[in-house]
């Protein structure tokens, strides 16, 4: 630190200019002494004077030093604690659970922390310093994350572009509805992708489009998602009963005891392999009720590459709409 002070202050306060150079006896005469000028007749030799030129300290005030040294900043929106990481502020959610140790969670919005009740502050703090390294690579490959979503988000027009089974597809407004179907249909064409012919006009509002786009994906991910559990659950020697679709966020899929099967609709941005991977995970709920190594033993028996797809439905998100 009092090198970068002693750098800052060098900005602002050049060093004097430094004294001329002393001069060097005559030539050919070895330690000769220069004689002095002689002023004119009647007046005195004066010195001559070394001027430096000096900025204004009033005309160009000097920058703070924590301003060129910004730091990073991670901010959950239901921050109620402040801590500096490193060279990173990270204000974080914190919620008293009954726990038996602290845990910590990276996610879109920020760190959030759920110790018990009996655990101090400072204690909260000396555990998030001492995992600050973990902490941090996560909230910036979060940040990173949402930046990419926010960059692939989809603009909602005539000639849209989102992925459909892990191909593009292109929204085409039909005001004529020259297709058979309720609402929109599937149009592929030879070398051109596929394109979706929605029935609205081209007036049509950015939320219209986008409606429509989601009420006809919803029907095709249920026609969809039906045919893999009907070919997934006989497999596993189980039965389901019913499916629901969700819109949630960062939940994929659910099951219960009954056979009640839940299934993100956004499953259908990703090609079919990921969405069989994610019905057979369900599935195999109906079997073994938690993540032991007995419920992957028993998703390996169906989808046996089930970690590579796993790890691509987690490092590819689906579209911001």
């Amino acid at each position: 630190m009092p090198r970068l002070v002693q750098l800052a202050l060098d900005l602002f306060d050049p060093p004097a200019a430094a004294a001329p150079a002393p001069v060097a006896p005559a030539a050919g005469v070895p330690g000769a002494k220069q004689k002095m000028p002689s002023a004119p007749d009647g007046q005195a030799l004066i010195a001559p004077k070394t001027i430096v030129n000096r900025p204004s300290i009033s005309a160009s005030p000097a920058v703070p030093l924590p301003s060129l040294l910004s730091p990073a900043e991670f901010r959950h929106p239901e921050a109620s604690r402040e801590l500096l990481l490193g060279d990173a502020v990270v204000a974080y959610a914190l919620q008293r659970a009954r726990r038996r140790s602290i845990g910590f969670t990276v996610g879109a919005d920020g760190l959030s922390v759920r110790a018990p009740s009996w655990v101090t502050l400072s204690a909260v703090d000396a555990a998030l310093r001492e995992k600050s390294g973990w902490i941090l690579r996560k909230l910036s490959e979060a940040r990173e994350r949402q930046q990419r979503l926010e960059g692939g988000r989809i603009v909602w027009a005539d000639g849209a572009v989102l992925p459909y089974l892990g191909e593009p597809l292109t929204v085409v407004l039909d005001p004529s509805h020259g297709f058979a179907g309720k609402g929109g249909a599937l149009v592929a064409a030879a070398g051109q992708g596929a394109s979706l012919h929605i029935g609205l006009p081209h007036s049509a509002s950015p939320a219209q489009i986008r409606d429509a786009v989601q009420a006809w994906l919803m029907r095709d991910a249920r026609r969809h998602f039906t045919t893999r559990l009907d070919h997934f659950a006989p497999l596993l020697g189980v039965r389901w009963a019913s499916l629901r679709l969700s819109s949630a966020q960062t939940r994929w899929g659910s099951a219960k005891a009954d056979g009640s099967i839940r299934l993100n609709w956004r499953l259908l941005h990703y090609r079919p392999a990921v969405i069989d991977y994610v019905v057979a995970h369900e599935l195999a709920h109906l079997r073994v009720m938690d993540h032991s190594p007995r419920f992957w033993d028993t998703v390996a028996t169906v989808v046996p590459d089930y970690a590579q797809l796993r790890s691509r439905l987690r490092d590819e998100p689906a579209p911001l709409w």
